[in-house]
């Protein structure tokens, strides 16, 4: 039997890990308490196990005061300082400091905005200069964008409360910056890198294009949403993100050139912190970067000879420093599953390793049980997160897992040669753009099987369950893959799963009217016609597979009438899964031809099958069976050409009155609140049954004019995990307190309004 790897250090973290969340944002009578029933828990182990448990509890209780000490005081200096005091008070100040973090745009209000942290050292207010250093989180204009990570700015604003996180308070910017002084020369030498590694792919397609460098450094920039939710589902998207993954490979590659080189000895743990240092710059020194350096140094220590104690040594010593260091860490998710993962692959993948060597040979025995141990390690909190169970993620890691090495690499030295030879450093990116290709191939077609992902509860009951069968694996797993029968049965089984689609009981439930979609962040409506396998389609989401899916599942075949509200890619990308395999009238588009990505995505599409558009009548009923829709916006002479921002294109969304048996429906896209106070003023005294609520319930909301609607459901289709904060918790909360029922897409899966015996419900796929 294999013996158990040392766990005092890993014993040691839970207690830090422990003291961590009682402490932070609880002032002292939290920690106090759970302090105390550790102290109990000493007397008890000393009187029940003896001196050496009682020992092994009290220091537990001793990590346990002090990280949760730093807790405490990371979290008092953040929010009792001058800086909150003055954002209380929503001052007008000019801040001075440095930026923290590379400037990304993010859909603010008014158009676009950029999103980025300072700590600020000099703060001017009333005429009064104070010296600190406190991070800020800045909202700033597109002229952020080309501000170098590391620079020292002067901008004023207004200051505004934190509403979380690890900040004093958020700075409205006002104007563009005023750059003090570049960044440090490491910095620089990190910018040109990435720049560098960039410029290598810039001739690639846009998927490959944008994945090299999330590969390499973190940096996902312009990666298509659609792919991004395939790698969610199939397990993949730690590949998208700075990880322990990415650090071992790139100093990994560092120690064998090193050894090429007759490097030996001492020098070796020299060019292997040189190459964790050089990670840390080139990925930046966020927490999360911090944190995957931690987790890929345990997982190269792993590696060598007695890696296991050595492994799991590491990785509690690791979890408390990087807790000590930086509290917060302790409930963020990425944290949690970069130890999980870890603690996985350290303590169950040997022993399922040695399971399989028994009949088939070691490296493929070890290439399938470390992506299943991490996998499994991970499940319950990825389930709760996200509310799903990836099948296929253990053979999509399987699968991607040769070609990740070579891309991650090869993407490196792209950039580094690209820095003396761009033309030479292009062909080593077009090589890397191969090997990526092979993982979007895998991601794409694993995340179209017919059950790539099974819907689960985030719930205490749910969540308990699936730890009691994650428990239950790890003990049968052994016994199970040591045998070429169990082993090879426990496979084909898992295959015949994920190819075989599993029906969702009562679904889709008698007497629907409409069925929100499960088609992630976007918008997927089907309004039941009263005929049979036909429906009108409001919408069709990002990407074709889950509104086909959807579909298929309800039967449908026909589709008299497609409606696309506006053309942004969360609406109508997803346009081929309607339009395939179905018989499909007519589409309605609006009136307003932005963005012209969205336009060419509808033009072709419909092209191709034949299908003739129209832009939507305006205050026209029109009968489709049971369904009795008419558009009330845009008005009939609004523009057909926009300029390109987002919040023009929302606000030019098709608004839909609909009635199917009585109830009535407001569907209104995405409209904003100057879309949505001139349809107040249009329609003073309008009441439906059930509100879809715009925008994906963003905070951009007219809410009194949602609120007098008087709707007794709201349905929300949003995508989990999202990078706009959708559904906004005010617009919620708004909408709850008016008595309705707020379902969303996110966390309830599909969604479908029900009718029956007079009475309006609800019914889900989770």
């Amino acid at each position: 039997m294999r013996r158990l790897p040392d766990l005092r250090t890993v014993f040691l973290a839970v207690f830090g890990w422990t003291g961590a969340l009682t402490a932070a944002g609880h002032g002292g009578l939290l920690p106090t308490v759970v302090g105390a029933a550790l102290a109990v828990a000493v007397v008890v182990a000393w009187r029940l196990r003896g001196r050496g448990a009682a020992l092994a509890v009290l220091a537990g209780l001793l990590v346990y005061a002090a990280v949760a000490t730093a807790a405490g005081v990371r979290y008092e200096r953040t929010t009792h300082n001058a800086v909150t005091r003055l954002a209380e008070v929503r001052a007008w100040v000019t801040i001075t400091g440095t930026v923290v973090d590379d400037p990304r745009p993010v859909q603010g209000a008014f158009g676009d905005e950029v999103l980025l942290r300072v700590h600020v050292r000099h703060l001017s207010a009333d005429g009064r200069v104070i010296g600190l250093r406190e991070p800020v989180l800045v909202f700033g204009q597109t002229s952020w964008l080309g501000v170098p990570l590391g620079s020292t700015v002067r901008v004023s604003g207004h200051l505004g409360p934190a509403t979380g996180g690890d900040v004093s308070a958020v700075m409205s910017a006002s104007g563009s910056p005023e750059i003090r002084a570049g960044p440090d020369p490491w910095w620089r030498a990190s910018g040109r890198l990435r720049a560098a590694l960039r410029e290598s792919v810039s001739g690639l397609p846009p998927d490959r294009r944008a994945l090299v460098p999330a590969l390499v450094d973190g940096d996902d920039t312009g990666l298509d949403p659609a792919l991004a939710d395939d790698f969610r589902t199939t397990g993949l998207t730690h590949l998208l993100a700075v990880s322990g993954t990415n650090l071992t490979l790139v100093v990994g590659f560092a120690l064998v050139v090193a050894r090429w080189l007759h490097v030996r000895g001492r020098w070796l743990y020299v060019v292997g912190a040189a190459g964790i240092a050089g990670f840390v710059l080139l990925a930046r020194a966020e927490p999360s970067v911090l944190r995957a350096a931690a987790m890929g140094s345990v997982a190269l220590l792993g590696m060598g000879a007695n890696g296991a104690d050595k492994g799991t040594r590491a990785l509690g010593i690791a979890t408390i420093a990087l807790l000590l260091v930086d509290p917060s860490l302790s409930s963020t998710v990425g944290f949690a599953l970069s130890v999980l993962a870890t603690a996985g692959i350290l303590l169950l993948a040997p022993t399922w390793r040695d399971a399989l060597t028994r009949w088939m040979p070691r490296w493929v025995a070890e290439a399938v049980a470390v992506p299943a141990a991490a996998q499994l390690a991970c499940t319950p909190l990825v389930a709760a997160i996200s509310s799903q169970v990836s099948l296929v993620a253990v053979a999509a890691n399987l699968l991607a897992a040769p070609a990740v090495g070579p891309a991650t690499v090869l993407g490196l030295i792209g950039g580094l040669v690209t820095l003396a030879w761009p033309l030479a450093g292009r062909a080593v990116g077009a090589a890397a753009g191969w090997c990526v290709a092979w993982i979007v191939e895998v991601a794409e077609r694993g995340a179209s099987l017919p059950t790539a992902a099974v819907s689960w509860g985030s719930g205490p009951v749910a969540l308990t369950l699936l730890t009691a069968a994650c428990v239950l694996v790890v003990i049968a797993a052994p016994r199970l893959l040591a045998r070429r029968a169990t082993g090879l049965t426990c496979c084909v089984l898992m295959v015949v799963v994920v190819l075989v689609r599993v029906p969702t009981p009562g679904w889709p439930p008698d007497g629907w009217l409409m069925v929100a979609c499960d088609v992630g962040q976007g918008d997927g409506l089907v309004l039941n016609t009263g005929v049979d396998h036909t429906a009108v389609v409001v919408d069709a989401g990002p990407d074709p597979r889950p509104m086909k899916s959807c579909l298929d599942e309800l039967g449908v075949r026909r589709v008299p009438l497609v409606v696309l509200t506006h053309f942004h890619a969360d609406h109508v990308d997803g346009l081929s899964g309607v339009l395939d395999g179905r018989s499909v009238g007519n589409v309605w588009v609006t009136r307003l031809q932005d963005p012209p990505e969205g336009v060419s995505v509808v033009r072709d599409a419909t092209a191709a099958a034949g299908v003739p558009t129209r832009d939507a009548p305006y205050a026209e009923t029109r009968r489709v069976g049971d369904i009795t829709l008419e558009p009330v916006w845009p008005l009939p002479r609004s523009p057909t050409i926009g300029p390109g921002d987002g919040s023009t294109a929302n606000n030019a969304s098709v608004v839909l009155l609909a009635r199917i048996r009585g109830v009535s429906f407001f569907l209104g896209g995405d409209i904003e609140p100057e879309g949505q106070e001139r349809l107040a003023a249009a329609l003073p005294h309008l009441h439906v049954d059930v509100l879809k609520v715009p925008h994906h319930g963003s905070r951009y909301q007219d809410l009194p004019f949602l609120q007098s609607l008087g709707a007794r459901l709201a349905v929300i289709s949003v995508g989990a995990d999202n990078d706009y904060g959708h559904p906004a918790p005010q617009t919620v909360d708004g909408l709850a307190a008016t008595g309705e029922k707020v379902l969303r897409t996110d966390r309830d899966g599909s969604i479908a309004v029900v009718e029956r015996d007079g009475r309006l419900a609800a019914v889900t796929t989770r």
